[in-house]
């Protein structure tokens, strides 16, 4: 349903919200990755992305309201990555966000 997000527990424990939004990383080359974000948490994120990320490169992901945030992919398998946040984002930037990103789906 456009407009909403479901949240979503996966292994870790952390709450995770479905979105479906299109954005940009810079990988440490200066070089732009096009990604949509399949899920977040105030931690870390799922995307699909086209390049060739692989665990341990640092992105900066342009998030809606915060501009771009430094990420370490953790895992990459099969055109999707999975990036944990170098910082926790404060819940009150949190849904600010998410309600831009699934407004925007």
């Amino acid at each position: 349903m456009p407009g909403s997000a479901t949240a979503v527990r996966d292994a870790r424990g952390a709450p995770r919200d479905e979105v479906m939004h299109r954005t940009r990383a810079i990988d440490a080359a200066g070089n732009s990755i096009k990604l949509v974000l399949v899920n977040m948490s105030a931690n870390g994120l799922m995307a699909r992305c086209e390049g060739n990320a692989v665990a341990g490169d640092v992105l900066q992901i342009h998030l809606p309201i915060l501009g771009s945030v430094d990420a370490v992919v953790r895992w990459s398998l099969g055109g999707r990555i999975g990036c944990e946040l170098d910082r926790t984002i404060p819940l009150s930037e949190y849904y600010g966000m998410l309600a831009v990103m699934t407004r925007n789906s």
